[in-house]
């Protein structure tokens, strides 16, 4: 971390909310990723938000709540519309400059690593739409 940096860390329940609100702010006016979330996946904030926040509660806090298998989601989105590789690295580009433009620290450096795993693992177990 910076010295003199005072940005929080992703190191309470309030600081991943934040993130999670600010990032699908970014990502809902992404003209790349947008019309994912708003016509494909058809996402309803309402719903979706608290499942995602509960999903980095567990990722970066260690909270039980989040019990949904990601994959299948992602794997019926992509039944409609074959993500791609620049999708992923679009969303992986939201999520770091979010992260990185309100927070900083251990947990953070954390959520990058594994945001990053993630989109490595969806669109290696994605059937290749190239095929």
């Amino acid at each position: 971390m910076i010295v003199g940096d005072d940005r929080a860390d992703m190191d309470s329940r309030e600081n991943i909310d934040f993130f999670v609100d600010r990032f699908y702010e970014r990502v809902l006016a992404d003209e790349q990723l947008s019309p994912i979330f708003v016509d494909i996946a058809e996402v309803d904030l309402a719903i979706h938000l608290p499942h995602i926040k509960d999903y980095w509660h567990k990722l970066l806090l260690g909270e039980k709540k989040y019990q949904r298998h990601t994959m299948n989601i992602h794997r019926q989105i992509h039944g409609k519309r074959a993500l791609q590789a620049e999708d992923f690295q679009r969303w992986l580009n939201c999520f770091s400059a979010t992260a990185d433009a309100h927070f900083a620290g251990e947990r953070t450096d954390r959520a990058k690593r594994v945001a990053k795993t993630i989109a490595a693992n969806m669109e290696q177990s994605l059937p290749n739409s190239n095929g």
